[in-house]
């Protein structure tokens, strides 16, 4: 396991278009933004336990669109999505 430190505003970035951003901390909770492409699901882990108890949920495929940018709009990442419905291409 990576463990990282990160203050309110920075970001992880996992791969070329999945930012990870520390949105706020209070006390002993934090608050993250996620942002990535509408294939790649992103749920917490009691949500993801629910929906696939047995752990036999295939991977779903994320076909990248032609011609879309690495990295997410300045829009985008202010605001960052937390959950993706199922089913769409990528857009980054």
């Amino acid at each position: 396991m990576l463990v990282l430190s990160r203050k309110v505003g920075e970001q992880i970035v996992i791969g070329d278009n999945i930012y990870i951003t520390v949105v706020s901390i209070r006390g002993k909770q934090v608050r993250l933004g996620v942002t990535a492409p509408g294939c790649v699901r992103v749920h917490r882990e009691e949500v993801y336990r629910q929906l696939d108890p047995a752990g036999v949920l295939p991977p779903e495929p994320c076909v990248p669109v032609a011609g879309a940018a690495g990295q997410p709009s300045p829009r985008t990442r202010s605001r960052p999505r937390v959950v993706r419905p199922a089913g769409r291409p990528c857009a980054r």
